[in-house]
């Protein structure tokens, strides 16, 4: 993939005034398995696509818990997704320590996004090469940002990213509008809509490749959710009720319908 003189270093600018180093970091966020970000009035969700390595192996974590009000998911590299989280709760620790308050969740994403940033501009330093969908809530309401490695940050009503986040972030545009009054059983549904969309025709999602992170106050299908509804992931036989809820993709049909069901051990393998 190599361009040209000027992609050697992220310091150099090329003519067309483009950092090509950055670049490819933001490719490499498009390698990642997709995640899919929603919020409404009252609730913020997370549904991420889980990748295993072969049959041998178990899923790859995509979601990550920040604070009580704060999750993240991933697409890209998990190693430095693992050194970033760790730095936002580094952060949220201090917040809580200093302050004596949860940290707000636009400063949490714009001290990650500072940090990325010094990456993309000091010589001999490598810019991190994962993007965050990043959901939580405080005093002004449910809250979704995206982060990525050239040190940007944007909050959104809907979101996607990571491979073929296009075909999610289509369906999102056709039906965000509803996304402001719909509960959160309905916000899940449209999430898992959008995720089946990065999927390959032969694959379907089911309960061993499917993350679904939320805050808010809690559904009809969780129990014993801790007070103040923090940000929790639901995986395995928990969200299976979600799934069942997921419209056929062939009828388009108004009613639930059942989704097909997969083997246990069903492998998603993502183009790269």
């Amino acid at each position: 993939m190599f361009r040209n003189t000027y992609d050697s270093d992220n310091t150099v600018f090329s003519p067309q005034g483009r950092l090509h180093q950055v670049e490819y970091a933001l490719e490499a966020v498009k390698q990642g398995s997709a995640a899919v970000g929603l919020r409404s009035k009252t609730h913020s969700v997370l549904l991420a696509l889980k990748r295993s390595t072969g049959e041998l192996a178990s899923y790859q974590q995509k979601m990550f818990r920040i604070d009580d009000h704060v999750g993240i998911a991933i697409a890209g590299l998990t190693s430095d997704a693992r050194v970033l989280s760790n730095f936002m709760r580094q952060q949220a620790m201090s917040s809580k320590m200093i302050f004596n308050r949860p940290v707000p969740v636009n400063r949490l994403v714009s001290a990650i996004a500072d940090k990325a940033q010094v990456n993309t501009q000091e010589y001999g330093r490598r810019p991190y090469g994962v993007g965050f969908l990043v959901i939580g809530q405080d005093q002004t309401g449910p809250h979704l940002y995206e982060f990525s490695p050239s040190g940007n940050s944007y909050e959104y009503y809907a979101m996607s990213i990571g491979a073929r986040s296009q075909s999610a972030k289509t369906y999102l545009e056709k039906h965000y509008e509803s996304f402001v009054d719909a509960s959160l059983e309905d916000l899940i549904r449209h999430g898992l809509h959008a995720l089946r969309e990065t999927l390959q025709q032969d694959k379907e999602l089911t309960i061993n490749n499917t993350s679904i992170g939320v805050v808010g106050p809690a559904s009809v299908h969780e129990k014993n959710v801790p007070p103040g509804n923090p940000f929790r992931i639901l995986e395995g036989e928990i969200i299976q009720p979600f799934l069942n809820s997921m419209v056929a993709k062939e009828t388009g049909a108004a009613a639930p319908t059942p989704a097909p069901t997969a083997t246990a051990d069903e492998d998603v393998q993502m183009a790269g």
